[in-house]
């Protein structure tokens, strides 16, 4: 009789004892399973070339008879920039972009009410178009944010443009052939300092979105101007 009971709780030990493995084993598989799911994607490389081609509108800080380079009020473009990110967060790169911008100048209107009055400038004076361009290193930060498409960014650049700047002077001859005429300066290049910030949305893994705003100083008086981008991101 006591080894029959001593043989029972022997064998429902022994079961207990199986059971147990079982259950430590099936635990060991929801492990193994947790650990296959597949992270969230990533949609920007800690080590990437970025080509960039854009669009571009540009709009002077003064009125187009106070400004000093663009000599009117707006201007609309294009450009291309080309960057490499390293770790992810931070870019260098070049930049290079050209406006039509059409200089509006003033002509003299004669004043027939009174002799001792000066004849007034009046706009509706020369208008040509003239291709303005730049080209500036810059560098980028960058914040990718986690599992999104979404990066917000800010840059600044240093460069120089150029295609304007131009000078009028009017001469105005006052013998009897009355032969006045307005000459042209040539254009300058000038330093130019670029600040802004904007955002991409990755479309693909190497297909973005970009959009963003720079303010840019330019080495003259009464010349900087405002630029909003908009246009094309390539990652790879």
């Amino acid at each position: 009789m006591k080894k029959f009971i001593l043989s029972f709780f022997a064998l429902t030990l022994f079961g207990f004892v199986a059971q147990a493995g079982t259950e430590t084993f099936s635990g060991k598989d929801s492990k193994d399973v947790k650990q296959v799911i597949a992270p969230c994607p990533e949609w920007y490389g800690d080590n990437e070339w970025n080509l960039s081609v854009w669009g571009t509108y540009a709009f002077t800080a003064e009125d187009w008879e106070n400004d000093g380079y663009l000599l009117t009020d707006h201007a609309w473009g294009g450009g291309i920039d080309f960057k490499y990110f390293f770790h992810r967060y931070f870019g260098v790169g070049i930049e290079a972009f050209g406006m039509n911008a059409v200089r509006r100048g003033m002509e003299l209107v004669e004043d027939e009410s009174s002799t001792l009055e000066p004849e007034p400038l009046i706009a509706g004076g020369p208008h040509d178009s003239r291709l303005i361009g730049a080209v500036l290193g810059t560098f980028t930060l960058r914040f990718p944010l986690h599992c999104s498409r979404f990066a917000p960014y800010v840059f600044g650049g240093a460069g120089v443009i150029f295609g304007g700047g131009e000078t009028s002077t009017f001469f105005d001859d006052e013998s009897e052939n009355d032969n006045d005429f307005t000459t042209i300066s040539d254009t300058d290049a000038e330093f130019i300092g670029q600040v802004g910030a904007g955002f991409e949305f990755r479309l693909t893994r190497h297909v973005g979105f970009i959009n963003d705003f720079s303010w840019n100083f330019v080495g003259r008086d009464n010349s900087d101007f405002g630029m909003v981008r908009a246009g094309l991101n390539f990652a790879f």
